[in-house]
């Protein structure tokens, strides 16, 4: 009788451990499909954050490459593009020196300074890209001098270049945006074609609005 009571005893806690395995394996897995789900939702809105910072940039290098544009056409005898991007910080063709761009920004989706340069085939850079070669999340609600970036293969091709300018760039087709008005409103929310402080963390001072939510 006594050893019935103890098999019995020994069967029934074999079976709370098999039950107490099964569940630790099921929360086991359960907690990583969650964390997987969490993670894929961070990277996405990440990468959202990111292409906002790239609309942002790219068009503050665009409206660097218009002011220096029109300060060569205001009459100085140098060529009408830079041949660098460094020159839109001390633009040095005039009597005075002009600053059109307040810093090289890096590239937000590379963490790089290096930049894919459109010029034209008797040099000047005309605009600027992006290296990275990830697909972008962003499909629609761009400015109409961006529209063609909704059909972007990559990142490559959310091309930024001055409009109208008659671009190349080595490797890549650099079609060239809508035609649109030189010195017209910038269309992320300035005025005017001096370019703004960076809201983003990279350069801005604290407290400004993101001009993309």
């Amino acid at each position: 009788m006594e050893l019935s009571t103890r098999s019995g005893s020994v069967m029934g806690g074999s079976k709370v451990q098999g039950y107490i395995y099964i569940w630790t394996l099921f929360a086991t897995m359960l907690a990583g499909v969650m964390l997987g789900a969490v993670g894929e939702v961070w990277q996405t809105t990440s990468q959202r954050e990111k292409e906002r910072e790239l609309l942002f940039i790219g068009d503050q290098f665009r409206l660097a490459i218009t002011s220096y544009h029109d300060a060569a056409q205001a009459g100085t005898t140098a060529s009408r593009y830079p041949e660098k991007l460094e020159q839109l910080l001390e633009d040095k063709r005039g009597p005075k020196s002009l600053r059109h761009l307040r810093k090289i920004f890096y590239d937000p989706m590379t963490n790089s300074f290096e930049w894919g340069l459109i010029e034209q085939e008797n040099g000047g850079i005309t605009g600027v890209y992006s290296l990275a070669t990830a697909q972008p999340i962003k499909r629609a609600g761009f400015p109409q001098e961006y529209s063609k970036f909704e059909k972007a293969k990559d990142y490559q091709d959310w091309q930024f270049v001055h409009a109208g300018a008659a671009a190349k760039t080595a490797g890549r087709d650099a079609s060239s945006p809508d035609k649109t008005k030189e010195g017209a409103a910038n269309p992320f929310g300035q005025s005017s074609a001096k370019p703004v402080d960076n809201p983003f963390s990279q350069s801005a001072p604290t407290g400004k609005a993101n001009p993309f939510e």
